[in-house]
């Protein structure tokens, strides 16, 4: 009979994690929750989010997308402005989700358009008037941004 003791993780001692580091790690992140605990039962309000600026173009549209990643978006009039194929179209068929979840939340029509919004100091944003979502869409990084730009422009 064997009576040595087995380490419970069977790695190499080099590559394990320092316990210090582990347990500083649980401790910043239980700080962080107090932190944010405290700010939202004192109702601290919401601060460093864009200020509200004029707009400047706004245009209407309807998004549809799958799991695969294609993507369609249409116009208020139903008229095709882009069809995106399954390895281009993954941000826009996220947004969609996004939204279409948000409306699924409080039983809200599936079909109406989102609002794309260029304001004042080139910042694009999606709103979503029937549920009040909104996204900026300059937090997603310039190329996802640049795939909605496109369709603010597009005939």
């Amino acid at each position: 009979m064997n009576t040595q003791t087995h380490p419970r993780i069977h790695a190499k001692p080099d590559e394990l994690v320092p316990r210090i580091l582990v347990r500083v790690m649980f401790g910043l992140v239980a700080c962080v929750l107090v932190i944010v605990s405290l700010a939202t039962l004192t109702g601290r309000p919401v601060q460093n989010t864009p200020p509200v600026a004029a707009i400047v173009k706004e245009r209407a549209i309807h998004l549809s997308g799958d799991a695969s990643g294609a993507a369609r978006v249409l116009d208020a009039h139903g008229t095709m402005i882009a069809d995106f194929p399954s390895d281009k179209g993954g941000f826009v068929a996220g947004v969609e989700r996004v939204i279409a979840r948000e409306r699924g939340k409080i039983g809200a029509d599936m079909s109406a358009p989102v609002l794309l919004q260029l304001r004042e100091g080139n910042r694009l944003s999606l709103f979503d008037p029937v549920t009040g979502w909104s996204a900026e869409l300059m937090g997603f990084g310039a190329s996802n941004s640049r795939v909605f730009a496109r369709l603010l422009d597009q005939p």
